[in-house]
């Protein structure tokens, strides 16, 4: 099997572009041979994008449908994830942190030890989501995720389709161009599960201890480690280098306690009740 590549992803950009949602699931899933993961926090967008793949007929057994249970979630997102697996009758696999190093970061830097430092935090994703993923990514020739670009500015240039070298796959974000008001509608419209929260104020929703609802007028993902500067808000995730688990321009400011070197843990407000 030929694996994909950079032209591969530009090409099926261009491609998926012209389609409704529908039939840019069954394009990718055409187009893109081999394994298909779909990584789900159980947020709106992903809520809306399983809805589709399970009306597509591809979310039992052609796209493996996964999620990082970081072990820290919030017990509303739990039980997102169990209401789900009944309204559409699938399993979401789970992939959760190591023992070993979530035990360690825990011993060596405190429960909420992530706070100290952005080195802390990105160590704390690190091991909880980054780790993780590649291993829910391993073997996978594309990853299908919900991302938007109107989500944040970090993700503006969001396209349909990017090959991702160093996992050596194609990402595909089939919600890139939508609006949130037109995930909202469609969720509303389709009666998709969704998060009580987001009716709360959490227009983006992580772990319990790093989020928080949103206030009027701020970007969908100020609730997100909110203690940190705007511009270092990536978990690691989606930065194109999951193996640092310090991005640069994230390094601990002057006055945060530097994380301990000894260590290695790197490895909307909706309206829909209206």
């Amino acid at each position: 099997m030929t694996r994909p590549d950079r032209q591969t992803a530009e090409a099926l950009a261009e491609r998926l572009s012209g389609l409704d949602l529908p039939g840019r699931l069954h394009l990718i899933a055409a187009e893109i041979p081999g394994r298909l993961v779909f990584t789900t926090s159980l947020g709106v967008e992903d809520q809306a994008l399983t809805h589709a793949l399970a009306m597509a007929g591809l979310a039992k057994g052609r796209v493996e449908i996964v999620t990082l249970d970081t072990g820290r979630l919030f017990a509303e997102t739990y039980d997102t994830w169990t209401e789900t697996e009944a309204a559409y009758g699938i399993r979401i696999a789970a992939y959760a942190p190591e023992r070993a190093a979530a035990e360690a970061f825990v011993r060596d830097e405190g429960i909420n030890g992530f706070r100290r430092s952005v080195a802390a935090r990105q160590a704390c994703c690190g091991f909880r989501k980054v780790e993780p993923l590649g291993r829910a990514l391993e073997g996978a020739s594309g990853w299908l995720t919900g991302l938007r670009a109107g989500q944040s500015a970090n993700r503006a240039e969001t396209p349909l389709a990017e090959f991702d070298p160093a996992r050596g796959l194609v990402k595909l974000n089939p919600l890139a161009d939508w609006s949130r008001a037109q995930v909202d509608s469609f969720v509303r419209e389709n009666f998709v599960p969704y998060n009580v929260l987001h009716d709360r104020g959490f227009p983006s929703i992580g772990c319990a201890p790093c989020t928080r609802a949103v206030k009027l007028g701020e970007p969908e993902r100020a609730g997100r480690w909110w203690w940190e500067q705007e511009e270092k808000k990536e978990c690691g995730l989606h930065v194109g280098r999951p193996e640092a688990s310090v991005q640069p321009g994230q390094e601990a400011a002057v006055f945060e306690t530097p994380l301990k070197t000894n260590q290695d843990h790197s490895a909307r407000q909706p309206e829909f009740a209206r």
